[in-house]
């Protein structure tokens, strides 16, 4: 018999697959951005991922607009869906802080929220942490983090995750 505490975490875990099933079947902001102000290619070779992201980020730094094209695995597009459901309507420098943290959670860093990252929230994105277990994942999982902090940035060159 689990006690209750093992019982939980399995309905968390549950949950949180459920919650990437439903992103990966039906991605939130899919498409093109055609007004977009930034964007960032992203590719994973070993996985097969390709993703382009697009923003709109207004003057004073707020993230007005975000979509993401391409094709994946479950998790990247999650991971995309997940991302911009997220980002839309924060300032560019709060998107950035969660990318830090995101990125160092799923690589299994417990201490990732410090600072003033401390204050972040992660919501939904917690179930992409599943993927720690699972180590060759967790590039499918960060490659859309790692896209929204080159499109950013500015960076003209594709993000790979090799």
């Amino acid at each position: 018999m689990k006690d209750k505490d093992t019982s939980k975490a399995d309905e968390l875990r549950e949950l949180y697959r459920e919650l990437i099933l439903d992103h990966a079947r039906s991605p939130r902001h899919f498409g093109k951005l055609t007004d977009a102000t930034h964007s960032a290619e992203g590719i994973n070779p070993l996985c097969g991922d390709k993703l382009k992201l697009y923003f709109r980020i207004l003057e004073n730094g707020q993230i007005d607009a975000a979509c993401f094209e391409g094709s994946g695995c479950a998790i990247s597009v999650a991971s995309a869906s997940l991302l911009t459901d997220t980002v839309i309507g924060m300032n560019t420098s709060d998107a950035l802080d969660f990318f830090a943290v995101v990125v160092s959670r799923l690589r299994g860093d417990v201490d990732a929220n410090n600072g003033k990252r401390a204050a972040i929230d992660l919501g939904k994105i917690r179930a992409l942490e599943g993927v720690k277990e699972f180590p060759s994942r967790v590039k499918c999982a960060s490659l859309a983090w790692h896209a929204l902090n080159s499109a950013i940035h500015q960076d003209s060159q594709a993000v790979s995750t090799e």
